[in-house]
């Protein structure tokens, strides 16, 4: 199957299919939808307004039978953060686009009437059809009537009622193996499908597949990754206990921001640990260790079932717990349980929301540790668009701005997750840097900061964290272009084996002979792209600050300030 380009129109409601230019044809996942944008947006362009598009891109390994390559980039201008923005999710979607020949789906323009509609991509191309029975229905209704509309065989990506709605907090879902949801969540790119009024997108490769130039060299380098994925101690730890094991793992050191980053410690943290949900997990007959695309070696997602036994939620992952959780002070992991559930059926960002809850509850809103007040602000505010809702559903910084509040965290009004900058250094320029907004998967340093994977660099020194944070977020910008997941950084960083087995898969499926040398001027390329864009969309270094209280407000117990200058964060870009 030769790879193509996929384009929609949407105000002609016309579809082509073209062959990939040649400086597009390394390129797969986040560095295709970082170039795209680029090149095809202006940067000054309202989010929302025609001049955006919104791009699905798989990654270079994607549709193959490579562990852990099932990842799939969106990328636009971001209505939250004003910035050029990529957010990747798990789910068969990935997959199944690189197995149709679509290299990457562009959707441009905006309809010039009130219709809704779905696109569908097959090897042929995209046809474009009018939508109205799921207008208006949750991701959880559009799922289950999908899976019977298509008999189970199509690949589906959708948004709630918050990308309807063009809430800068709505996030884009992608059906996984089981019917269940993941989400591309970060940056408000939901609400750009919403703008673009494509309530949901089918994928069918019709017995399409990917085209491997090498395949025994293929397999036995996937062979060589997987070995070094399975017998790592953390993704052995992700596989027992989900990214929530790190609860107090984060806790314990410090760094679990509380009650709107007011502290570094939750005095609740056992009642939503990973160990605890873990044990409820096994009590009520969920599923403990399972996937969320094909081929995932690692197997840290979950299936989390309620007091009754029934699914609750999927995916139950540390940040969205953290959030919700520590800091907003409920302590009740059925509560958050509900809240994730609602949240991924209105089609919202986790975090940003739980965050915004959080800045809410400062601002008197809501008491903090109301958990059953934040679910009913979630189905009759949210949901429903009042007033109230909208506020909320624009996310952390629209809450901090509503009411007066000071304490807002959020860069480039993104709001930060799960580790206080003020503790775990090497987060502060990670936050303050990356071209995406507030963001911890573009350049995770707590992996060495408090996991000591790659070394060891002191969390409560700013020692070293330039550095650290340069060297992540340049790796992880390649990564992200492959379709492979994160986590299969911790392997990277410390089996020699397991870089060289990923670059050796992506020259046997092209035939090329790429090196690591190539593989990390790609992500310096992708991030020199993306902060150029942002700087032609009027950004520059004073952006790329922590808001004002991480300098002065020193977080217990540590009793520490972010205290890097601006030189030193700026110094980041020196590559």
């Amino acid at each position: 199957m030769t790879d193509r380009i996929y384009r929609v129109n949407m105000t002609t409601l016309t579809t082509s299919v073209e062959p990939v230019p040649q400086q597009w044809a390394g390129l797969g996942g986040r560095g295709l939808t970082s170039t795209i944008v680029a090149a095809e947006v202006a940067p000054t362009c309202h989010p929302l307004g025609p001049n955006n598009k919104l791009v699905f891109a798989p990654g270079l390994l994607s549709g193959t039978v490579a562990a852990n390559s099932g990842r799939l980039s969106a990328g636009a201008k971001s209505p939250l953060t004003g910035t050029i923005k990529e957010a990747n999710a798990g789910g068969t979607a990935a997959q199944l686009f690189a197995r149709c020949g679509c290299k990457a789906l562009i959707i441009e323009g905006l309809p010039t009437d009130d219709s809704w509609y779905s696109l569908a991509v097959t090897p042929e191309g995209v046809t474009i059809t009018e939508e109205k029975e799921l207008v208006g229905q949750g991701n959880y209704t559009v799922a289950e009537t999908l899976s019977k509309r298509f008999d189970g065989k199509r690949g589906v990506i959708t948004i709630g009622p918050a990308g309807e709605m063009k809430l800068r907090a709505a996030n884009i879902s992608v059906m996984d193996p089981d019917g269940n949801l993941r989400s591309n969540g970060r940056g408000g790119l939901g609400a750009v499908m919403g703008a673009k009024r494509v309530k949901f997108i089918s994928i069918d490769p019709q017995g399409g597949k990917v085209e491997i130039a090498e395949p025994e060299a293929f397999k036995q380098a996937n062979r060589t990754f997987a070995k070094a994925l399975v017998n790592n101690p953390i993704s052995q730890t992700l596989a027992t206990y989900g990214t929530n094991v790190l609860v107090n793992v984060i806790n314990e050191a410090g760094a679990l921001p509380t009650r709107n980053f007011t502290s570094g410690q939750f005095a609740g943290h056992n009642a939503i640990s990973g160990e605890t949900m873990h044990d409820l997990i096994e009590q009520r007959g969920g599923v403990v260790k399972h996937n969320c695309h094909a081929g995932c070696v690692i197997q840290c997602s979950q299936i989390y079932n309620d007091i009754n036994k029934n699914y609750k939620t999927s995916g139950f992952e540390y940040e969205s717990i953290w959030a919700m959780g520590a800091d907003c002070c409920v302590e009740n992991l059925d509560d958050i349980a509900e809240a994730d559930r609602l949240m991924d059926d209105i089609g919202i960002d986790t975090i940003e929301t739980s965050v915004a809850m959080g800045v809410a509850m400062e601002a008197g809103v809501l008491s903090f540790g109301d958990g059953p007040g934040v679910c009913r602000m979630l189905r009759e505010e949210v949901a429903k668009g009042t007033p109230l809702g909208r506020i909320i559903g624009n996310g952390a910084g629209s809450v901090g701005t509503a009411f007066g509040v000071t304490r807002v965290p959020v860069v480039k009004n993104q709001a930060i997750p799960a580790y206080d900058p003020r503790t775990v250094k090497g987060m502060a320029i990670t936050y303050a840097t990356t071209p995406m907004g507030a963001d911890h998967t573009a350049g995770y340093a707590v992996a060495t900061n408090i996991l000591n994977v790659g070394g060891s660099v002191d969390p409560l020194s700013k020692e070293g964290q330039v550095e650290l944070s340069r060297n992540l977020q340049i790796a992880t910008a390649a990564i992200d272009s492959t379709g492979m997941c994160l986590f299969i950084a911790f392997a990277a960083l410390d089996d020699p084996n397991c870089l060289p087995a990923l670059i050796d898969m992506i020259n046997a499926r092209f035939g090329i002979a790429l090196t690591g040398d190539d593989v990390t001027n790609l992500g310096k390329s992708i991030l020199k792209t993306e902060r150029a864009f942002n700087q032609a969309a009027g950004f520059n270094n004073a952006d790329d600050r922590l808001p004002e209280f991480f300098y002065t407000e020193p977080l217990p117990p540590h009793n520490l300030v972010v205290d890097f200058s601006g030189e030193e964060i700026d110094s980041f870009w020196n590559f």
